[in-house]
C-alpha cells in the first residue's frame, strides 16, 4: 500500500512517540531503582536483581526512538541535537556510568563493591536529571531566556520524581521484607512530588503557550480537559487502596501489583495529554511532522523495516517479562 508523504509522516511521528513512551516507561522505573539503592549490600543486591534481567533491553526503545527520529526526521534530529548536545552528552555519560558500575558490582567479587553502588546511583541520577532537562527545553520550544531554562530545570526535577514513584511501585512489586516497608514510604514521598511536578507542567504549558491554551479550551477537546484528570484521579485512588492494604498485609502479592499498575495508567495519561497538545509537531511550535519527514519513497522503505524490527522488540520484552515475573530472587553472575 502506497501512503502519501503526510500519512507516512504521521505514522512515524506515532511510531516516534510509542518508542518514547516505552523508553520512559520501562527505563524509567530501573532508573528510579537505581537512585533508591540502598540498605545493606544483601538489601541491594536483591535490588539490583530485581532489575537485572530487563534494565539494559529496556534501553533498546531508546536506540528505536532515537534511529526513528534520525531516519524519518532528519530536520528536527540535527535541531535537537545541536539545541540539547551538553544534556545528551550528560545522559550518555551517565548511561554509560550505570552499565560499567553494574557489571562491575555484579559480575566481580570486590572490596570496591560500595564504590560501584555510588556510581550506579549517581549515573541513574545524572540520566534521569538530563532526560526531563532535555523533555523541558524541547517542550518550551527551544526557547532561550531564564524562565525557559528555569522551567527546563524544574522539569528536571519533576522526571527524577516520577522515576522516583515508579521505581518504588516497581520494587513493592518485585521484593519483600525491610525493602518492600521503606519502597511504601518511598512511593508516598515521590508520588507527592510527581503530582506536583504534573500540576505545574500543565498549568505552564496552559499559562505560558496559548496555542496550547487553544487546543485544550476549545470544541470536544475540553472533555479531554475533563476527562484525563478524572482518569488521573482514578489510578491515584487506585495505588492508594493498594497501599492501604499493604499497610495491613504486606506479604499480599495481589495488592503489590497494583502500585505499579496505576502508575503506568499515570504515565500513559501523561504522555497522551503531552502529545495532544503538540500534535503533529515534531518540534513544540516550530516544524511539523510533515515538514521534518524524509522523502516519501525513504519513509516508504523504511517503515518495512520497522514493521519488521517494532514487533521483535515487543515479543521480546513481553518474553523476558513472562520468564520474570513475580518476587525477584538472587542474581548471580560467578
Amino acid at each position: 500500500m502506497i501512503m502519501d508523504i503526510s500519512t507516512l509522516a504521521l505514522v512515524f511521528w506515532g511510531l516516534l512517540g510509542v518508542a518514547v513512551f516505552m523508553y520512559a516507561l520501562l527505563d524509567g522505573y530501573d532508573l528510579g531503582v537505581g537512585m533508591l539503592l540502598s540498605g545493606t549490600e544483601a538489601e541491594r543486591d536483591r535490588m539490583v536483581a530485581s532489575i537485572g534481567p530487563f534494565w539494559d533491553a529496556n534501553e533498546t526503545w531508546l536506540v528505536l526512538a532515537v534511529g526513528i527520529l534520525l531516519i524519518a526526521f532528519p530536520s528536527a534530529h540535527s535541531v535537537i541535537l545541536r539545541e540539547l548536545y551538553l544534556p545528551a552528552l550528560a545522559l550518555l555519560v551517565g548511561l554509560i556510568l550505570r552499565g560499567v558500575s553494574f557489571d562491575f558490582r555484579a559480575k566481580a567479587i570486590s572490596p570496591l563493591r560500595p564504590l560501584w553502588d555510588h556510581c550506579f546511583r549517581i549515573g541513574s541520577a545524572l540520566a534521569a536529571l538530563a532526560q526531563g532537562y532535555m523533555l523541558g527545553r524541547f517542550v518550551a520550544g527551544f526557547e532561550s531566556g531564564l524562565l525557559a531554562q528555569a522551567f527546563a530545570m524544574l522539569s528536571a526535577l519533576c522526571v527524577a520524581a516520577a522515576y522516583l514513584y515508579i521505581g518504588s511501585a516497581w520494587l513493592i512489586m518485585k521484593t519483600e521484607g525491610a525493602i518492600l516497608q521503606r519502597a511504601l514510604r518511598w512511593l508516598r514521598l515521590s508520588g507527592a512530588l510527581t503530582l506536583l511536578g504534573l500540576v505545574f507542567i500543565s498549568a505552564f504549558n496552559l499559562v505560558v503557550r496559548p496555542e496550547v491554551a487553544e487546543r485544550w479550551l476549545e470544541g470536544y477537546a475540553m472533555v479531554l480537559l475533563v476527562l484525563l484528570p478524572l482518569l488521573g484521579m482514578g489510578c491515584l485512588w487506585f495505588v492508594e487502596s493498594a497501599l492501604a492494604v499493604l499497610q495491613i498485609t504486606p506479604e499480599c502479592h495481589k495488592s503489590s501489583r497494583k502500585p505499579f499498575i496505576g502508575v503506568v495508567g499515570l504515565f500513559l495519561l501523561a504522555f497522551i495529554a503531552l502529545g495532544y497538545s503538540y500534535f503533529p509537531y515534531v518540534i513544540p511550535g516550530k516544524m511539523l511532522a510533515v515538514d521534518a519527514a524524509s522523502h516519501g519513497a525513504s519513509l516508504q522503505f523504511i517503515l518495512w523495516g520497522v514493521v519488521i524490527v517494532l514487533p521483535m522488540i515487543i515479543v521480546y520484552t513481553v518474553f523476558s517479562y513472562r520468564v520474570f515475573w513475580g518476587k525477584s530472587e538472587d542474581l548471580r553472575y560467578y
